[in-house]
């Protein structure tokens, strides 16, 4: 059975229901599927990086979510699909404690059909740390695993889906135009059939955050973190996790931002402690992808740097020049490429990740 029975419901979703009828599972339940980094404390799973979701089958005509948010986030919803599409069968807002959302509602079903619903966190951390405390149903099902193919994205705004469903470059950012699913990360992964991680911070730099904000913690730092905006609890590869078929490195924009930069022998050392970080957890050979945005001068220059002082195995590079993108319609808020130039950024990097994870490319439309 397809989303589209279950649509009318779903586009109620922004209404909280304050009362749920079923049986209540904790969303730690060993057969929910979590994508992404997580922190689990009994019955509640919490997490803020932009890009986690949740797999969850079940069954009966109703499923209900019991949750909370530190800020304001928002999140997209995918009905009855083995994987999320480019536009989502709906979406809500999630901004106080212990509310109790109706993810989805359908007509009644004679017969015990299972449900399979995917519910993604698409704005960053700094909108908010979400907790999950369960679910409401008539039963739960198995949901699938982790594919097999894994793919994680590092990076900044461009990575976060900053202003991705705006239209105008003029346009002010707000929550309400950050999209992950919209991005070059997002759009790559559906192409090759692969779940993702999306660790990202708008603003983020090497060694320079843009406006020289939070100095002294950047993404190299914010990589070794369960949780966005909190530096501990620390995070590490667990052994029996899944593991990605390599890390793409999407950063450096914002080192040089306002005509500032960080000095060449600082970025190379932590770009350098950034693609360790990575081998740390997934081992020497694990292939690290590195991206040079824009292909402006000095950030080629730098990362052309610490890959030659790179010694470590399966680090490659690649450069994407100003014209990947227009500035005129492929622009959303604040200056950032929407889902229009996010598009033509994935088709630019799908040859490199094919050729690295040996991964065919296909004919299908990227959306």
């Amino acid at each position: 059975m397809k989303g589209k029975h279950l649509l009318a419901a779903l586009l109620s979703l922004a209404a909280p229901c304050l009362c749920a009828s079923g049986e209540d599972f904790p969303a730690s339940d060993a057969r929910i599927t979590w994508v992404g980094r997580t922190a689990v404390q009994g019955a509640d799973v919490s997490f803020d990086w932009s890009g986690v979701y949740a797999i969850v089958q079940f069954y009966g005509n109703k499923l209900t979510l019991r949750a909370s948010d530190s800020g304001k986030d928002y999140y997209s919803v995918w009905l009855d699909r083995e994987d999320m599409t480019a536009e989502p069968d709906a979406s809500f807002c999630l901004c106080s404690r212990d509310t109790v959302i109706t993810v989805c509602e359908a007509p009644h079903v004679n017969h015990p059909v299972p449900h399979v619903a995917i519910i993604q966190k698409r704005t960053e951390g700094e909108q908010g740390l979400a907790t999950f405390h369960a679910f409401t149903a008539d039963g739960l099902g198995q949901a699938r695993p982790v594919h097999k193919r894994v793919i994680e994205f590092i990076g900044d705004s461009y990575t976060c889906g900053y202003g991705t469903l705006s239209h105008h470059a003029t346009d002010p950012f707000t929550p309400e135009t950050e999209d992950c699913g919209k991005t070059y990360a997002a759009i790559i992964a559906r192409h090759f059939g692969a779940d993702y991680w999306l660790i990202a911070h708008s603003g983020m730099g090497v060694a320079r955050n843009y406006a020289d904000k939070f100095p002294g913690w950047f993404m190299p730092d914010r990589y070794l973190q369960t949780f966005d905006q909190k530096k501990q609890p620390a995070w590490k590869a667990a052994p029996n996790a899944p593991k990605p078929a390599l890390s793409v490195i999407y950063l450096a924009t914002n080192d040089v931002s306002g005509q500032k930069q960080p000095s060449r022998d600082a970025f190379i050392k932590n770009y350098l402690r950034l693609i360790q970080s990575t081998k740390n957890n997934y081992g020497a050979d694990h292939p690290v992808l590195c991206i040079v945005p824009q292909g402006r001068d000095l950030m080629f220059d730098y990362i052309k740097g610490a890959m030659l002082q790179c010694k470590m195995k399966n680090v490659t590079y690649m450069v994407l020049t100003g014209k990947v993108y227009d500035r005129e319609g492929d622009m959303g808020a604040s200056w950032h490429p929407n889902y229009s130039g996010q598009l033509k950024k994935a088709h630019a990097i799908l040859p490199y990740i094919s050729t690295i994870t040996g991964w065919p490319l296909e004919t299908a439309v990227l959306e």
